[in-house]
Parts: structure tokens; C-alpha cells; sequence
């Protein structure tokens, strides 16, 4: 009796189920990674500009809600458009966001809240009547769950342990890209090279009216509506092993290769990474067009350096994931996800029409009076010109129904005028 009673107080006292459950989370290495980051740039217009934003919360006051934002915006006629999303461009998408619910439901939420965000955000710098436009490529990392939405050609890429490259974005570039030549001149658009006199034609494929090389962009008033503000969105989950990000304008890709930025770059903290691209990308070509890089080093909690990524023989090549399929037509992957390596992707979506990427189910609100716009995010009731869910209306309105979410009539005239149903962006809703 004497040695029992001896054993039972050598026991340890019981712990709770949460803290075993958090002790064999930790053990997994499951635990949130942290971040080192670092950017560099030489301007020759002035016109990037870049958002660090690694202290985001979703929920207040809560740390273990922490996400971080890093972006570039690569800006063109002038810089009022990068500096406006700079400034208000993830303010759009965390309110299109619902309140009140978890890290998995908001990581499933963030891919048709990025695509309201960045309408909403085109609309709004539109009814300033300037005609500046800019490329945006937003990058939101909640642990090792990366997601990244992109307009124009600013580009990010994916390096990791094992020396993989992934493109995690889709130039919208006229002269490469021929689905979206294709989608613009269904639009209304017409696409071709700068016509000189006496007829020589020069320099990249245009869109015309306005004459913009991208597709896509926010901003740009003066152009036709079928130059969309529609990001590409893709979401992937890192392996616990990390990785690093290379997110920068086109005066570093049309300098360096993907494979040619990540190796420069290669073993050396975030904050060098970035300058030493930068150096690459003038020393190969010169300073024609302003530079910028943002490197985002994605460290397992037990490592207290930044991963080396050093490459293993054969590896080194570029898994561009969009090569295999349409970038217009993947994603919703049905609650599925793929593997490649030691990625495993989540989501990924490119189409330009709305209807495709806010999705028929989307439920911001109870389907009752008032109506929540899924983009504007404004409550109006019916009677306000509001189209309802399922085709229905409530009031009369010259536009078919649709079975999307809730838009308001603006929102509406929006999607319209994006898919070639308006003819001018000058007679769009401002």
C-alpha cells in the first residue's frame, strides 16, 4: 500500500486535452512559421510602389490570427492608381470578407473576396476621372497557406527547399497571353501594334482604344471596360519546410528569367536577396524601366536562419502549373487538392467573368431586406435597384438576370460593361 501511494505521487499531475493536443500540434510541426522579408528598387518614372504588411490581424486583439500582406504595384499614365491601391486595395478585400468566422472558412472566403476587393477598388479610383492604371500582385500569407492574386504582369514566384520554381501568377501581357487577345476582341476591343505613317507597325501588341499592352489593371478610364480589374487567384499550402517568395515589377522579369531571379538570390538572407536581384536585373539590361523586388522568406518556427534553398541536381526548372491547363478555366477544385512536390494547391481561378468568381452560392448576408452588394459591399434594399439572387428582380431594370450573388445596379452595370454588354467606359456608372 505504502509503495503504490510512493508511485502515485512520482506521477506528473494530468494535463488538459488542449495542451496535449497543442503538444502534439508542435510536435508535428505544424506550429505558425515566421517571416523575414526584405525589398529593394531603383525608380527611373517613379511609379512602383510596394505594401508590407506583415502585422495583420483577423481577428482584434487576437495574435494567433496574424496573416501578412506584401504586395507591388507597378503603375502606368501616372502614379495616382498604384499609390490609391497601395493605400486601400486590401481595405477592399478584408470588407468583402465575412465577419465571425475562422481561419478555414476565411482562407476558403479569401479567393472570391480578392476578386471583389479588386473590382471594388477599380470602380472607386474610377470615379476620380484619372486616367492613371497599375498593375497589383497581392500576396496574403496565413502560416504556410499562401495565397496570391495578380492583374497585369508583375509577377511572383515560388522557390522552394528543394530548389522548385512555381509561377503563382499569370501575365495578362497581349502579346503572350492569346486567350486573353482572344477575350478582349470578343469584348468589343480591337487588338494590334502601333500603326505609323505610311503603315509600318511597332512595338507590342496593343489594345485599342488607348493603346495599353496589359489586359488587365486597375484603373486606366481611358481605355475600353474589357481591360478588366479581375485578379488570377491562386492559393497553395507550403510543406512545413518553408520556401521563399519573389514578388516584383516587370522591369525585373523582363530582365531575368524565374529561374535566373531565384538563383541570385539563393542562400542569402531575405533583405540581400532582394538588392542582389535588383543588381542582376541592372546589370543584365539597365536601368530601362523602374525595379522593384520584394523577397518573402517562409521559415519553420525550430529554424531560427532563413532556409538556404539550395537547389537539388535536376530540379532547378520552372513547374509553371498554368502550362498543363487553362488559366481561364481552373480552379474550384471541388474541395480536392493537388500536390506538386512539396506544394500542395488549394485553389486557382483566372476567368474574367464575375459570375465565375463570386460563385452562384455566395451568402454574405441572409437573403432578406436590405441586400448586401457582394463588391461594394453597401446594404440597399430592393427598391433601390438591387438585382436578387436566382435571376429574380425588384425592380426594372435593362439588364438580364443573372444567378450570381447580390449586386447593387452600379456593380451590375460593372460586370456588364466587363463582359462586352456597354460599349464605352465612358458612359459606365461612376
Amino acid at each position: 500500500m505504502a509503495s503504490a501511494a510512493r508511485e502515485t505521487r512520482l506521477l506528473p499531475p494530468p494535463l488538459p486535452l488542449a495542451t496535449l493536443i497543442g503538444r502534439e500540434l508542435r510536435a508535428g510541426g505544424s506550429e505558425r512559421p515566421t517571416l523575414r522579408y526584405g525589398h529593394a528598387g531603383f525608380a527611373k518614372r517613379g511609379e512602383d510602389y510596394f505594401l508590407v504588411k506583415p502585422d495583420c490581424l483577423r481577428v482584434p486583439a487576437d495574435p494567433s490570427s496574424a496573416f501578412s500582406v506584401f504586395a507591388v504595384f507597378d503603375g502606368h499614365n501616372g502614379v495616382s492608381a498604384a499609390v490609391y491601391s497601395k493605400e486601400h486595395l486590401l481595405e477592399h478585400v478584408i470588407s468583402a470578407l465575412p465577419p465571425d468566422i475562422g481561419r478555414e472558412d476565411w482562407l476558403q472566403a479569401l479567393p472570391r473576396a480578392l476578386v471583389a476587393g479588386f473590382v471594388k477598388a477599380d470602380i472607386d479610383f474610377q470615379r476620380k476621372g484619372e486616367v492613371s492604371g497599375t498593375t497589383a500582385t497581392l500576396v496574403v500569407i496565413d502560416g504556410f497557406t499562401v495565397t496570391v492574386a495578380s492583374v497585369g504582369d508583375s509577377r511572383c514566384i515560388l522557390d522552394t527547399q528543394g530548389g522548385e520554381l512555381q509561377l503563382l501568377t499569370v501575365d495578362h501581357r497581349l502579346e503572350e497571353n492569346a486567350e486573353e487577345r482572344e477575350r478582349v476582341t470578343a469584348s468589343g476591343g480591337e487588338v494590334g501594334r502601333l500603326n505609323l505613317f505610311g503603315g509600318q507597325e511597332v512595338g507590342p501588341l496593343r489594345c485599342w482604344p488607348g493603346g495599353l499592352c496589359l489586359s488587365r489593371s486597375i484603373g486606366d478610364m481611358d481605355v475600353g471596360e474589357f481591360i478588366v480589374p479581375i485578379p488570377h487567384v491562386k492559393q497553395v499550402k507550403l510543406s512545413t519546410a518553408g520556401g521563399r517568395l519573389i514578388i516584383a515589377s516587370d522591369g525585373i522579369w523582363d530582365a531575368l528569367s524565374n529561374e535566373a531571379a531565384a538563383k541570385a538570390c539563393r542562400g542569402l538572407p531575405a533583405e540581400l536577396a532582394a538588392k542582389l536581384v535588383v543588381k542582376q536585373a541592372l546589370k543584365t539590361s539597365g536601368l530601362k524601366d523602374d525595379t522593384t523586388c520584394v523577397v518573402v522568406d517562409i521559415i519553420p518556427s525550430d529554424h531560427l536562419t532563413s532556409p538556404q534553398l539550395s537547389p537539388k541536381k535536376n530540379q532547378n526548372k520552372l513547374k509553371s502549373l498554368f502550362r498543363r491547363r487553362s488559366h481561364s478555366s481552373v480552379g474550384k477544385l471541388g474541395g480536392k487538392s493537388a500536390s506538386f512536390g512539396s506544394v500542395e494547391e488549394l485553389f486557382e481561378e483566372g476567368s474574367a467573368m464575375l459570375e465565375e468568381r463570386l460563385g452562384r452560392n455566395l451568402s454574405l448576408k441572409a437573403a432578406s431586406p436590405p441586400f448586401r452588394c457582394a463588391i461594394c459591399q453597401v446594404d440597399q434594399e430592393p427598391f433601390e435597384g438591387l438585382m436578387a439572387d436566382n435571376g429574380g428582380s425588384y425592380c426594372s431594370s435593362p439588364y438580364a438576370p443573372w444567378g450570381g450573388p447580390h449586386l447593387c445596379l452600379e456593380c451590375r452595370k460593372k460586370k456588364d460593361a466587363m463582359e462586352g454588354k456597354r460599349s464605352s467606359r465612358s458612359t459606365a456608372c461612376r
